[in-house]
């Protein structure tokens, strides 16, 4: 499952919540689109009636969710989608949850460590590589430090700046 969404809290009285996409494709969330909403432990299927933008969310009106009091009900659970209706990517695009426990290596072929995730930041998206220290080394995940990814040998192959890895 990937998840694709955060309910935050109701808006008004007519059942809506404010949504935030963990996503890069907000435009999943359309009338009809279905989500496995979860709470710890609690868990039910979320059809999309409404969806209009709002800032930096959206806000929702799911079937059966009509009013203040049962949208407040799902305030706090993660909205998910089943790894197969992921959207097909472009050409040199990865999702995070597949690169995770990849090999990372250099060009000779010496490991560097493995991938433990993808990483959103405000400039450019990291790679966090275990490398053996205390914590994994985030590596931009850029060309030219980014050589290749292959998803068949779940290998990538990184240049970093000396010393990256060292820290």
């Amino acid at each position: 499952m990937l998840l694709v969404g955060i309910v935050r809290r109701p808006h008004g009285i007519a059942g809506e919540v404010s949504v935030e996409p963990v996503t890069d494709f907000p435009e999943r969330f359309v009338a009809g689109a279905t989500f496995d909403w979860t709470r710890e432990g609690e868990e039910r299927a979320l059809v999309v009636a409404t969806v209009r933008p709002h800032a930096d969310r959206l806000l929702v009106r799911f079937d059966g969710v009509s009013d203040g009091e049962a949208a407040r009900a799902l305030a706090g659970g993660d909205l998910w989608i089943p790894e197969e209706n992921a959207a097909p990517l472009p050409d040199d695009y990865y999702y995070a949850h597949e690169v995770e426990g990849w090999r990372c290596e250099d060009a000779s072929g010496k490991e560097l460590g493995r991938a433990v995730a993808i990483e959103r930041s405000p400039g450019v998206a990291l790679l966090l590589v275990d490398s053996g220290g205390a914590e994994p080394v985030p590596v931009p995940f850029v060309r030219p430090i980014v050589v290749s990814v292959d998803r068949e040998t779940r290998r990538i192959v990184l240049d970093p700046p000396e010393g990256l890895l060292d820290l």
